[in-house]
């Protein structure tokens, strides 16, 4: 698998004072917080040089999204939610191979790759140092 980092998101407590201090403070570009139509959707695009995406999405969303079943595991998940690389792909069956092969190497499947709300599709998982990846087909950045 070609090694990419499309999106570096950052989970963030409040998203908009995160969105006011990249894009006010820092003066960032950004078209504010879209997504708000979708349940846990709300998040804030700054586009990055080289075709990087800096996302800013709300801790709690991110935990809802994973839709972790056990407090074990959210125990877990919370501790290292702080930041969640994403490598974006063509095709949902691109993402598939992806979470096979990461699976294989030793990842821990967090959220197998599905639909989700927002016309994508996407799964995530953790490195063996509990790092968290999102594969994803994105129809809004096509590759």
């Amino acid at each position: 698998m070609p090694a990419a980092v499309s999106f570096i998101t950052l989970t963030v407590a409040s998203l908009e004072r995160a969105v006011s201090f990249y894009r006010d403070g820092l003066g960032w570009q950004t078209e504010g917080i879209i997504g708000t139509e979708y349940e846990n959707g709300a998040v804030a695009f700054f586009p990055l040089p080289h075709g990087q995406i800096l996302a800013l999405w709300p801790r709690a969303s991110l935990l809802k999204d994973l839709q972790l079943k056990d407090s074990a595991t959210e125990a877990d998940i919370s501790t290292n939610a702080s930041m969640m690389l994403a490598h974006n792909l063509a095709s949902c069956a691109e993402v598939d191979k992806f979470m096979q092969v990461a699976e294989a190497a030793g990842a821990r499947v967090i959220k197998p790759a599905t639909k989700t709300a927002w016309g994508g599709y996407a799964g995530c998982f953790q490195d063996p140092d509990k790092h968290l990846w999102e594969v994803v087909w994105n129809p809004k950045f096509p590759l």
